[in-house]
C-alpha cells in the first residue's frame, strides 16, 4: 500500500497505529449513491460493504450501527435490545458532530466522540468486509474479526 495514494483520516491513522491489516478502495463518489454504489464501483457484493450509522437513543446518546450495505436496521428491535424506549438515525449535522466525519465518509475507527458500536452479528461470519476509511469515496478491506478486536461491538441481530 503506497503512502501517499490514500487518505490520511484518524480511521486510517487508528488501523496504522493498531497493526491492522488493510486494503485502501478509492472510487467515484455519489451523492446519495450509498452502498449500491460503492459496492458497484468496488466489484464486491453490497452484503459485504458496511454501513457505519451514527444513531441515537431517547436521550440524546449516540450510538454506531454497524450494518450489511443491502439490509436496514430495525430501530425497535435495536431500542428493544439496549433498553431504552427508541433509537433513531442522527440528523447528518449531529452525526458530523459526534463522529468528525462527514455523513457518507464515516467510519467507526478513530471517531471524535467515543460512542457505543453495535455489529450485525451476520457480518463477523464474512471473509472480508468493506466498510468506510473516514472520506466519501474511501473504503478500507479488512477482516470484520479485525473490527470487533478494534472496536469491541455489541453482536446484535436487528437486520432487516
Amino acid at each position: 500500500m503506497a503512502k501517499d495514494k490514500f487518505p490520511v483520516t484518524p480511521a486510517i491513522r487508528m488501523l496504522k497505529q493498531h497493526q491492522v491489516e488493510f486494503t485502501g478502495h478509492l472510487y467515484p463518489y455519489e451523492e446519495k449513491g450509498g452502498t449500491a454504489v460503492s459496492s458497484q464501483e468496488l466489484g464486491v457484493d453490497e452484503h459485504a460493504v458496511i454501513k457505519t450509522l451514527v444513531m441515537e437513543d431517547d436521550g440524546r446518546q449516540p450510538l454506531i450501527v454497524l450494518m450489511h450495505g443491502d439490509r436496514q436496521v430495525s430501530t425497535k428491535e435495536l431500542a428493544r435490545l439496549i433498553g431504552c424506549k427508541s433509537v433513531s438515525p442522527c440528523t447528518p449535522q449531529v452525526a458530523d458532530k459526534h463522529s468528525g466525519y462527514q455523513v457518507g465518509g464515516t467510519s467507526p475507527f478513530g471517531t471524535r466522540k467515543a460512542m457505543p458500536v453495535y455489529l450485525e452479528q451476520t457480518i463477523a461470519a464474512l471473509p472480508r468486509i468493506y466498510i468506510n476509511g473516514g472520506k466519501r469515496g474511501f473504503l478500507v478491506g479488512i477482516d470484520p474479526q479485525e473490527v470487533i478486536r478494534l472496536l469491541q461491538p455489541t453482536l446484535v441481530k436487528v437486520a432487516i
